[in-house]
């Protein structure tokens, strides 16, 4: 026997993957329980379609997909295989759809998935029920088809099985009993209706009764059951004497929300048009008492109407059909569409795999195995994924509700990368927030904090400037005020509000040593210095990055990307209480001040120097601007001369009043986040979560200035020296020099007809002259000069490899 001991809970396609992958890797000592019977437990994956469709705008998903595809495609249960490869079609109606259709077509080719455009012609050749006369166009992915989600739970419980997991069948979990250790929570045991079950980590993969499962421990998940139509006609003529299930691709029709599979001489159709029909987890029927299963509810007809008449529309032949079954099936939606995986902050051995599809199950069993057993996933980076990514508002029941419906009604949608969320909003505001709408601001959001991305007021700065104007798409949510607030702030000087950056004080005796060791760089130094720093994983890859200013021997604030950082840090804090971890971002805020005569307008606000003597790049000091308490980091995300002054929350408005009132005489602007992000990919700064994650390491990041070696141990050292021997890829700028072909992140990068990379961030540089875009490629193809396509709409936009920055490459405005 090896391994810990491991409660499963949940035997469906999320819980047979992980109990199969578990132990494949030689753990044995697991025991999957579920209410219901196996393998139809009466749960999501019970009465899931099966359709599987491996295009989405997220790296991690598709390849969770696309491993979910070859395992289950190598399954099969007393020979009926759990995987038919039928292919899948999209389809366009309208205009804007298919010019959708090339962008899906740029993402499934940069997460490297074959897939191909088509014309109307050949979509009807590949599935002929299309009407010809409706067909704009589509996106063909040959590797996609059919899950057979039960078979599936059903072939990887019996590998388990073999390799000694235990498996109880009709076990209602009724509580997860735990016990303190070293001043926190961990799980002992699970306890059912016919009795208890020890364990040392337990993994909640139930599914639709997650959240009910998890409050079991105190842990509140962001997912709420929501109901989605599933009718089936009944014989089609024209699919008379069909033999085979299912001979056609999967179709999507999401000009109106609809899917379509084969079933003989049948048609299943899924619809998302509908109203949301959420459904309270602790409100669903156990399996005893359910009409057909838990997870299946009455089909309202009413619901179905304007599917019906779509799918005639689309589909003649059905005209001669009629819906003869449905049902309103429950799966589970997240408040951003993103599964839920990880540990509890608060109870150790309390793990989630939430909120899984079909689609990403066998991927999701993969990520979990190796998490758990090897500490850390290496196959994907999940930092889109981790149930502990959410601010505490956005766990709060009447939010989590409103966007998880939110997400039901947009599944389908035409979703801009910088389109904001609809209500509840807004959530979060800054200080600044009143004389930001004085100003004209248009706030897009962030972390929920309303943020400019530019500012009405600044129109008047437009004239006189030569700004070009973008593309269609990469025009909304865009002004030409964003090119002139950016070339403001190098001309003079601007106020950014930089509030929802988050802001984390790490302090206590042991607070330096603890930093030492969970960072790259050196934050053993003098107290008001600021230090440049990675945080990596154990296998070396880039956990965050984040600067740490050294305000006390024994007090340090960092600035971090989210809430996982936090969790970081408070996972592997000395249980001896010499290092607290605080999350200071809501009772502070921040403001950028920076450009060329940022000076002229800070030091006559203070009796403190100011000069480059006074307080040198990368320093940090307690101050005061006027009559405002002010912390003070040399610091500059825009490659221009200024600080990040922060305050307290209380202080904020009074602290934007005095800068506001000493910068206008300077020729002084509120700027955004637009102007923002054109002046940082200028000077090259990257951007976690965008430019570099998880799979990522700081060499080929270009941040190998960020590793201080000499320093000594630190987490996920030795597995850096092992991944330095061999640096494959990495993180290239682009310059684009038509300004009409502004990329937006995520187009693959082509060398001649082979696609060998793809865009992270891009932006128009204002200062420059041209397109922006960083990419991640094959290192050989790094080379300064190098002629290379971005994929854009289906049109190839040419992009040359550029020498970084862009701008002041001798960092003469920063340091001056």
């Amino acid at each position: 026997m090896a391994g810990p001991q491991v409660v499963i809970v949940g035997a469906g396609v999320v819980g047979a993957a992980l109990a199969d992958e578990l132990s494949s890797r030689g753990w044995d000592k697991v025991t999957v329980v579920d209410q219901g019977p196996l393998p139809v437990t009466g749960g999501s994956s019970s009465h899931a379609p099966g359709l599987v469709f491996q295009v989405n705008p997220s790296k991690a998903m598709t390849e969770m997909a696309r491993y979910t595809v070859e395992k289950l495609s190598s399954l099969e249960v007393d020979g009926r295989a759990c995987f038919d490869q039928v292919g899948g079609l999209e389809v366009a109606t309208t205009p804007e759809r298919l010019k959708e259709l090339r962008r899906r077509h740029g993402w499934v080719t940069s997460w490297g998935v074959e897939a191909r455009l088509l014309t109307p012609e050949e979509c009807v050749e590949l599935h002929p029920l299309l009407a010809p006369e409706r067909v704009l166009g589509g996106l063909h992915v040959p590797t996609d088809g059919l899950a057979k989600a039960v078979l599936a739970v059903d072939a990887q419980l019996a590998r388990a099985r073999e390799r000694g997991v235990r498996l109880l069948p009709r076990h209602e979990v009724l509580d997860v009993r735990t016990s303190e250790e070293s001043g926190r929570e961990r799980v002992i045991a699970v306890v059912t209706d016919q009795g208890e079950i020890p364990a040392d980590i337990v993994v909640c993969c139930a599914g639709i009764w997650g959240p009910k499962v998890a409050r079991m421990v105190g842990m509140n998940l962001p997912l709420t059951p929501l109901a989605h139509q599933l009718a089936w006609t009944g014989p089609v003529p024209a699919l008379a004497g069909q033999s085979e299930e299912a001979v056609r691709p999967i179709l999507r029709h999401q000009d109106a929300d609809l899917y379509y599979r084969d079933r003989y001489d049948r048609l299943g159709i899924g619809y998302y048009g509908h109203r949301p029909m959420p459904v309270s987890a602790d409100d669903i029927v156990s399996f005893d008492d359910a009409e057909e299963m838990p997870s299946v509810l009455r089909f309202t007809e009413d619901d179905f109407a304007e599917a019906w008449t779509q799918t005639r529309d689309l589909l003649p032949c059905t005209r001669e059909a009629k819906v003869e079954e449905g049902i309103n099936g429950l799966f589970s939606f997240t408040t951003d569409g993103m599964p839920l995986l990880g540990e509890s902050p608060d109870v150790k051995g309390f793990w989630v795999a939430e909120a899984v599809w079909v689609t990403h199950s066998a991927g999701v069993g993969r990520a979990m195995a190796e998490w758990l057993v090897d500490g850390h996933c290496s196959t994907f980076d999940l930092h889109e994924c981790d149930v502990n990514r959410f601010e505490e508002h956005q766990l709060a029941p009447d939010y989590v509700l409103a966007r998880d419906c939110q997400n039901f009604v947009e599944v389908y949608d035409i979703l801009h990368p910088l389109q904001p969320p609809g209500a509840p909003r807004p959530m979060r505001t800054s200080p600044f927030h009143e004389r930001q709408r004085e100003l004209g601001a248009v706030f897009l959001e962030a972390s929920g904090w309303e943020r400019p991305q530019w500012y009405e007021a600044n129109e008047s700065l437009v004239a006189g400037r030569d700004i070009p104007t973008p593309n269609e798409w990469a025009a909304r949510h865009w002004s030409p005020i964003v090119a002139a607030e950016a070339q403001a702030t190098r001309e003079s000087v601007a106020l950014y509000d930089m509030t929802a950056l988050k802001r984390i004080e790490v302090a206590g005796r042991g607070a330096g040593a603890f930093l030492q060791r969970l960072t790259t760089g050196n934050v053993d130094r003098a107290v008001g210095s600021v230090t440049y720093a990675l945080m990596l994983d154990e296998d070396g890859g880039i956990r965050s990055d984040i600067t740490v200013a050294r305000l006390g021997r024994d007090r340090f604030q960092v600035g971090g990307n989210g809430n996982l950082d936090i969790v970081w840090f408070q996972s592997h804090a000395p249980a001896d209480g010499s290092v607290a971890v605080r999350d200071i971002t809501a009772g502070t805020c921040c403001i950028g001040l920076w450009g060329p005569k940022a000076r002229d307008v800070l030091q006559p606000l203070t009796r403190d120097d100011f000069s480059n003597a006074g307080l040198r790049y990368f320093q940090a000091k307690r101050t005061h601007i006027g009559a405002v308490p002010v912390t003070a980091l040399r610091l500059s995300y825009v490659g221009e001369l200024g600080w990040e002054l922060y305050t307290t929350a209380d202080m904020g408005l009074k602290l934007w009043d005095t800068l506001w009132e000493a910068a206008r005489p300077h020729g002084g602007i509120a700027a955004g986040r637009g102007a923002f992000n054109s002046l940082r990919l200028e000077k090259g700064y990257r951007s976690f979560g965008a430019d570099m994650t998880y799979e990522h390491d700081p060499y080929e990041a270009g941040l190998a200035f960020a590793v201080k070696t000499a320093k000594g141990d630190f987490v996920g050292r030795a597995a850096l020296e092992r991944r330095a021997e061999s640096v494959t890829r990495r993180l290239a700028c682009l310059t684009v020099d038509d300004p009409h072909d502004v990329v937006m992140g995520k187009e693959p990068v082509y060398d001649g007809a082979a696609c060998v990379g793809y865009v992270t961030s891009a932006a128009y540089g204002y200062t420059i002259g041209k397109g922006i875009a960083y990419a991640w490629l094959p290192a050989g193809l790094c080379t300064p000069g190098k002629a290379l396509d971005i994929g854009y709409f289906g049109e190839r936009v040419r992009a040359v490899v550029a020498e970084e920055p862009l701008f002041d490459p001798s960092m003469s405005r920063l340091r001056g």
